[in-house]
């Protein structure tokens, strides 16, 4: 797996700080999403994977990253982008920049505007566990958008493997616009609950979400409609107080089939 391509590097701050002060504008018209194909809902559908070792599961359940592994094995080609735009463009400080987006599919061959590399399964998969391990939260699914960032024609096949923190689009995107297109494309894995009597109000898991999903009301941390169960809440709480938990036994079957049905990527 030798094959390489780079594309042309591009200026990325100028291309981010853009893209913010034009969604700024752009989700207040009305009636976008029945429109743009960014945002309807037949265009796009993403997960974030809770990367949280200490997940509450039913039974032997897989941990999330299964859903991951999973999609890697069944994969037609698999490029790993040489590094994150996001990261580099805020000259981010806390996560590492060569970390890209790992892109799945026959399109992804067809990527033109980042450079970028072809690996077999077990690389891609030593790239998914690196970034969980630096704590970068993986988001898969089909991200219609990114095709125009990466200049792909639009053919249903090519799936997007974000690996996210606080200067990724993807939550910068999350934290501007209603919690309505929110949930046009993203869909919940885990559920995350607080624990009242244990929860303190020290406010941790507000800075800690970078999806502006968490307030605190009477002293205690209250879950908004925005949270999309990535579990960085619950990994710095200092009491324990919040619980990631997914109930569904088959949420691995359940969550490929879902993705195949807005993308072909093997």
């Amino acid at each position: 797996m030798a094959r390489k391509k780079w594309g042309k590097e591009p200026n990325d701050r100028g291309i981010y700080t853009t893209v913010r002060v034009f969604m700024k504008v752009f989700m207040k018209l009305p009636g976008v999403n029945r429109w743009h194909p960014w945002l309807r809902e037949d265009k796009t559908d993403m997960r974030w994977l809770p990367i949280n070792e200490d997940i509450e599961l039913p039974g032997d359940a897989p941990m999330p990253l299964a859903v991951l592994d999973r999609i890697i094995d069944e994969a037609s080609h698999r490029v790993i982008v040489d590094y994150c735009g996001c990261r580099r463009g805020y000259k981010c400080r806390q996560y590492p920049h060569d970390i890209g987006c790992l892109m799945m599919g026959d399109s992804a061959l067809d990527i033109a505007s980042f450079p970028w590399r072809e690996v077999g399964p077990d690389e891609a998969k030593a790239h998914a566990r690196r970034a969980a391990e630096a704590g970068l939260i993986p988001v898969v699914g089909k991200a219609r958008v990114d095709n125009f960032i990466f200049r792909v024609k639009d053919r249903k096949r090519m799936l997007t493997v974000c690996f996210c923190c606080e200067c990724c689009c993807v939550t910068r995107f999350t934290r501007l616009v209603p919690p309505k297109y929110v949930e046009l494309g993203m869909t919940r894995l885990a559920e995350i609950s607080v624990d009242a009597e244990n929860c303190k109000g020290c406010g941790t898991c507000v800075d800690r979400c970078y999806v502006a999903a968490i307030t605190l009301e009477n002293g205690v941390a209250v879950i908004g409609d925005k949270c999309q169960s990535c579990g960085r809440c619950a990994d710095s709480c200092p009491r324990d107080a919040i619980t990631v938990r997914i109930t569904n036994p088959d949420f691995v079957d359940n969550q490929v089939e879902r993705i195949r049905t807005y993308v072909k990527y093997d």
